[in-house]
This record gives C-alpha cells, sequence and structure tokens, in this order.
C-alpha cells in the first residue's frame, strides 16, 4: 500500500459545460417540475455529480464497469469499489449553462481493517470554480474492499412512526431509475444495472441503489421544508440499499441543521446525512 500513498497529492482539473438539457434530464428522473433548468439558473447542490464525470473509452472499462485502475486514482486492486461519503460547501451557486472547472487533489489514502478484510480509503478534495469564482468545495470517500462476500438482503418490518417535527418519504428505486442514474453520471459500474452481474459476480442480493442518488434524495427532503436551500451537506453510508425493497427517507431539524437518515427495510439506517447553512 506504500506504492499508493505516492498518489497522495497528485492532482486533476476538468472543465465542463453545464449543459441545460443535461439539467432538465436530471429534473425528469427525479419528477421535479420545480428547479429551473434554464441557462443562467442555479444549479442546485449536489448536481455538480452529473457532471465532471469520467469520460473514458469503452476499451479501457474494466470488468465490473469501472474505467481501469491508475489515472488520476491511485490503482488500489481491491474488487469493490464505492463513493462511501463526502462534504459539500456551497459559497454560491453554479450556473447552468456556462463553463465551470473541477480542480481536484488525492489528499490521503489509508490502508484499514475490517471484519470482512482489508480496506483503503481515499480522501480526495475537489474545488468548483466558474468564472474564476470559487463557488462549491467537496471532499469525497472512495471505498476500496479486498474481498466479496454474500451479502444478505434485509428483512422488512413496519416502520416506526418518526419524531415529531420530523417528515419522511419512501422511495422505490427500480431498475428504470438505476438506469436513468447510471446514463446521467455515466456510470457504467455494473452492480446498479446488470442484475446478473450483481447477484451472480459481486453477490449482492439486487440491484445496487447509487449511493449518491440516496443522497440527492435526502437532500431534496431536506430542501422540502427548509427555509431556504441548505448550502452545506454531508453523508455517510453505512449499508448498501437494493431495488428489491422500498427504503425511507427521514428528515429531522435538530437545533440549526437536519439530520437526515435512510431506513433500508428492516429500519436500520443505510446512510446518515446533515445538510445545514453557513
Amino acid at each position: 500500500m506504500q506504492e499508493f500513498r505516492d498518489w497522495i497529492g497528485r492532482t486533476e482539473t476538468v472543465s465542463d459545460e453545464l449543459s441545460a438539457s443535461h439539467v432538465a434530464g436530471v429534473a425528469a428522473m427525479f419528477d421535479d417540475a420545480q428547479t429551473g433548468t434554464e441557462t443562467g439558473a442555479p444549479l442546485p447542490l449536489l448536481w455538480q455529480w452529473f457532471f465532471f464525470v469520467p469520460r473514458a473509452f469503452q476499451q479501457s472499462l474494466d470488468v465490473d464497469g469501472h474505467p481501469q485502475r491508475g489515472g488520476f486514482l491511485p490503482p488500489i486492486p481491491y474488487p469493490r469499489r464505492m463513493f462511501a461519503g463526502a462534504r459539500v460547501r456551497m459559497h454560491q451557486p453554479l450556473h447552468i449553462g456556462r463553463l465551470a472547472e473541477r480542480e481536484g487533489v488525492i489528499r490521503d489514502v489509508v490502508l484499514k481493517s475490517g471484519r470482512s478484510g482489508a480496506l483503503a480509503f481515499v480522501t480526495v478534495g475537489y474545488r468548483f470554480v466558474q468564472d474564476g469564482v470559487l463557488c462549491i468545495e467537496e471532499e469525497q470517500d472512495i471505498v476500496y474492499r479486498e474481498t466479496v462476500t454474500p451479502v444478505p438482503m434485509s428483512g422488512a418490518v413496519q416502520p416506526a412512526p418518526v419524531a415529531s417535527g420530523a417528515w419522511s418519504r419512501t422511495v422505490t428505486a427500480d431498475s428504470r431509475l438505476l438506469f436513468r442514474f447510471s446514463a446521467l453520471t455515466f456510470n457504467a459500474h455494473r452492480i446498479h444495472y446488470d442484475r446478473e452481474y450483481a447477484t451472480g459476480v459481486e453477490m449482492y442480493p439486487g440491484l445496487v441503489v447509487h449511493g449518491p442518488l440516496t443522497a440527492l434524495f435526502l437532500l431534496s427532503l431536506a430542501r422540502e421544508r427548509a427555509p431556504q436551500p441548505p448550502t452545506q451537506f454531508s453523508f455517510r453510508g453505512l449499508a448498501p440499499l437494493f431495488d428489491r425493497a422500498p427504503f425511507r427517507l427521514v428528515a429531522e431539524p435538530v437545533g440549526h441543521v437536519i439530520q437526515l437518515r435512510a431506513e433500508a427495510s428492516d429500519g436500520s439506517t443505510a446512510l446518515e446525512a446533515t445538510a445545514g447553512w453557513e
């Protein structure tokens, strides 16, 4: 692993035009008729994830659908890869229809040992700049797992009532939604759309719901009753969700922030998040 620590400090800069037609596709996927998608409108927080994506040639994709290892991210050989968490702060919105840049740097590479084997954590820092102005700062956690072991499907229970002042929504992330999210993020990872691969090779009980998709649903839930759109957001994935069962989103104001969680069918928390303001 020491050789992979040589990637610390490695940088890349990616430019992208925040296409209004692409934003309209995102809004359609979320059944969102309220968000402005015209040129010049502010891009909602986290929707930067639909841009600046790796556009690897087809011949360079690995068997799992990811681009082959190496390049900006270290070539860690563990078979499972996932976007496990992020911390985002918006100074001002990016605007649709205009060119922007994402400046990335590898901040850390750490090896740990877990119950299922060795884990590697890669921390990546990003700055999103438009017209020379820093708009968003983000830090992402990418996790690599050494072993592929079967993941059981959790059983279903009657969800407990949410706390007073909290609100919730149930989401069914079926294969159509997962396919569209993969397409909009140019993500060919097969666990999200290829059921035979997801269940037979990576040993999941169904198609895996993208962690960032769940995070986007949670931030949308927070925005429903917030006095103004949050400017800070963080999330941490705890367990995968699957297309075989609906999951519940819960938002609860606590002090000056909104605590959020996505609950699996057995009531356990699969992803937790916090939305807030400067």
